[in-house]
């Protein structure tokens, strides 16, 4: 058996610490939060997330957590349809729902099931070196650790990442997003839809349900300039003042949101990284392949990680021809879904009121069965 530190308590960086455990390794989790504060909205783990997280003895507990989502509709600003996507029939090819949750609640199953030992909060990593032999870990507190493999899973803006490749940043998308979870008991939505509309302007809003009668919400605008002073003052009243011409339910979850509910940021990825794997470093998550939430698959994709990375040691005995072994599996399928995920954003966020026209004409001649061919490979592993 190995010795692993991973970086950041994050996601990826609990699900691969389960991963490790259950094959008998050595695990520390390193995370620079003094604590882990319930933040964040809502996330989207796709059936292909679920499977992963049932190899690992998890998914029972997830899934007490949140809301399987059975449909999808994709509008226009009228409320008319443009496509309706079918997330159960995925569900039953391979067994497991798409799932709504609230990315604290899904955090917070995590680590209750991890034995107390394993995470050490406030151990901020600094960098790392390495020999033919082991990996030494160096924390702002001038401590150290030394083992086998450094993994790391300390997110879009990773000083794991950055100490590999100096050159690779993150990449501004040409929007900026808002978001919330809020209460919606009191509308009655259909259990299990999802809705989201693509409206004129590079107007973009969305609802998932994320369980106990609550929805995740998040409304996209064009900005020309990552963190847009305009943007950056932005509050409820204004955003219900940009969509108010969209269809119900859009200004009831709007009308529902409390000005500290409300979270903001830009939207970035990873441009396509060459290697995830660098000696006995291995980048995780969005460490290694930072997406946009285009296709809900960001989180799911921290998950897939740590079960595939669980699979390639099982059948590797040597380390470097796991890390291999991860990476011929992982890199393909990583870069395929941070591109196609970058052009749906820039085809979501069109102002020009022709292409838009052409978009949703187009969308709404597509068969169903062919937009879920073209969308099959997503829950491929």
């Amino acid at each position: 058996m190995a010795s692993f530190i991973v970086i950041g308590a994050g996601i990826g960086g609990l699900t691969t610490a389960h991963a490790l455990l259950r094959q008998g390794h050595v695990v520390q989790v390193y995370e620079a939060a003094a604590e882990l504060r319930e933040v964040g909205a809502g996330v989207v783990l796709g059936a292909n997330a679920m499977r992963g997280l049932a190899q690992l003895g998890l998914y029972a507990a997830v899934r007490a957590q949140g809301t399987a989502i059975s449909r999808l509709s994709l509008c226009d600003e009228q409320g008319q349809v443009l496509q309706t996507a079918d997330p159960a029939f995925f569900a039953r090819q391979i067994g497991y729902d798409n799932l709504g949750i609230h990315r604290a609640a899904l955090q917070r199953v995590l680590l209750a099931s991890l034995p107390a030992e394993v995470v050490r909060l406030n151990s901020r990593f600094e960098r790392f070196s390495e020999t033919s032999r082991n990996i030494t870990a160096y924390f702002t507190d001038s401590t150290s650790v030394t083992a086998d493999a450094l993994i790391g899973a300390d997110g879009l803006h990773s000083l794991v990442r950055r100490q590999l490749l100096p050159q690779s940043q993150p990449r501004y998308a040409g929007y900026t997003c808002w978001r919330a979870v809020v209460d919606t008991s009191q509308l009655r939505l259909p259990v299990g839809d999802s809705y989201e509309i693509w409206g004129s302007k590079g107007r973009r809003l969305g609802y998932v349900p994320v369980g106990q009668d609550r929805a995740y919400w998040f409304a996209c605008l064009n900005s020309s300039m990552p963190r847009n002073p305009h943007f950056q003052a932005f509050t409820v009243a204004d955003l219900q003042r940009t969509f108010a011409d969209f269809p119900a339910p859009i200004p009831a979850l709007l009308a529902l949101t409390q000005p500290a509910q409300l979270l903001w940021n830009d939207i970035l990825d990873l441009p396509p990284l060459p290697h995830l794997t660098y000696g006995r470093v291995l980048l995780l998550g969005d460490a290694g392949h930072a997406t946009t939430p285009n296709m809900g698959q960001g989180a799911g994709q921290a998950v897939e990680d740590a079960a595939v990375l669980a699979e390639c040691l099982a059948k590797n005995y040597e380390l470097p021809a796991a890390f291999r072994c991860f990476e011929q599996r992982r890199l393909p399928r990583t870069t395929r879904i941070v591109n196609t995920s970058w052009q749906l954003g820039r085809l979501a966020q069109l102002e020009n009121p022709l292409l838009i026209g052409l978009r949703n004409l187009s969308m709404r001649l597509l068969p169903q069965a062919i937009s879920q061919r073209q969308m099959a490979w997503l829950y491929e592993q």
